[in-house]
């Protein structure tokens, strides 16, 4: 048995993963486990490590509790076990001070299971040592945030601001927060300062006036991006996000004109350019981009919305076999439209074929209508001429 025990440390000293982790006792080779842990840690062989740490003997008179803990904690982290880590800084507190850099793990951990308390506490217990860290005013600002400790979040941002001047994180963090808490004006006002201050980019005038729209201040986003447009006057994101806001504010004409934009660069875009200018009222300008778009089914069925709205109902019932070939008729709402075309030009036979085939609710009260209107056309036909 000796024998056996004396050739393993001998072995992993050759390889040069015990170093000094052997030590003599009662002249017998003996493996320090909790070391050899630690070396594989460092090098993130965690499955070694997970095997030196389960070699460990609780037992043993010298057995360092809190070193053992604050490994397996280590070790948890890396498997992302984040509860087992908590739980395992948590045993190695309680034997005493820890290092500020377990303190940081422990608060990441918390922080994954959104233990939000646990992560100011543990950031708490960190102390000075990590005052210049970025990442820890990050995790501190958002777990108060979360707690909706939006004041203590806000001073967090303004502190690391002051810190770290350089940084601009910190500032367009806070002005999220104001957005999220309705002080537009306010967020405004600081998302000019700060594009003023830091060599903003698109990115960040995307996701300031995206921020802004969302909270439904449609006028204060307009003007925010309208300023980024004429900064980045070809940059696709900014005219995306312009767009987006004008058709949040029904301004249809000036959406389609930026999409129609885009869709010079972007094809795929052409169908919605088209889409906005209908809603503006201006359905001749859309039928001739749709007229442009290369997918023929998303074509097809676009084409014979407009094509009725014009109430040209002859050009929209020829569209019959190019709807069947395409194999867009599975559609309720083509079903309906076809109908609705195939009545207006007098086939009402054809046009209950594709009624009959209607099941949704609300395009089904609508095909009893249409039938309706049929019985009564053909009852009396001078009617309906």
């Amino acid at each position: 048995m000796m024998k056996s025990y004396g050739l393993m440390a001998m072995l992993l000293m050759s390889s040069g993963l015990l170093g000094n982790a052997v030590k003599a006792d009662d002249d017998e080779a003996a493996v320090n486990y909790l070391e050899l842990a630690s070396l594989m840690l460092k090098d993130n062989n965690t499955e070694r490590a997970a095997t030196a740490l389960a070699q460990v003997d609780q037992t043993a008179e010298d057995f360092d509790a809190q070193r053992f803990h604050v490994l397996t904690g280590l070790l948890q982290v890396r498997k992302g076990e984040h509860q087992s880590a908590i739980d395992a800084f948590v045993a190695a507190k309680q034997l005493g001070e820890v290092d500020s850099v377990i303190n940081v793990y422990l608060a990441q951990s918390a922080f994954s299971l959104e233990q939000y308390p646990l992560t100011i506490e543990a950031l708490n217990s960190a102390g000075d040592a990590v005052a210049r860290i970025p990442s820890v005013y990050h995790m501190r600002g958002q777990s108060h945030w979360l707690l909706q400790q939006h004041d203590m979040a806000l001073a967090v941002m303004d502190q690391a601001s002051l810190i770290f001047p350089d940084d601009a994180s910190f500032q367009r963090r806070k002005i999220f927060y104001l957005i999220e808490l309705g002080l537009h004006s306010t967020a405004a006002e600081l998302g000019q300062q700060y594009l003023q201050q830091h060599q903003a980019d698109a990115t960040d005038y995307v996701g300031i006036g995206n921020a802004l729209r969302a909270s439904g201040q449609l006028i204060v986003a307009l003007r925010f991006l309208e300023q980024a447009k004429l900064q980045f006057p070809h940059h696709p994101d900014i005219t995306k996000a312009l767009a987006a806001t004008y058709i949040s504010n029904q301004s249809y004409h000036a959406a389609a004109q930026l999409v129609h934009e885009l869709s010079l660069t972007e094809p795929a875009l052409l169908s919605e350019a088209a889409e906005l200018y209908r809603r503006a009222g201006q359905r001749h300008l859309a039928l001739t981009l749709n007229g442009q778009v290369t997918d023929q089914a998303q074509k097809m069925k676009q084409r014979l919305g407009l094509l009725i709205e014009l109430e040209n109902y002859d050009q929209a019932a020829s569209m019959e076999q190019d709807i069947k070939r395409l194999r867009i008729d599975d559609d309720e709402n083509i079903l309906y439209a076809m109908a609705y075309a195939l009545f207006k030009v007098g086939q009402y036979d054809r046009a209950e074929t594709y009624l009959s085939r209607i099941t949704d609710t609300n395009l089904f009260q609508k095909a009893v209508e249409v039938r309706k209107i049929m019985g009564d056309c053909e009852a009396e036909r001078w009617r309906c001429q």
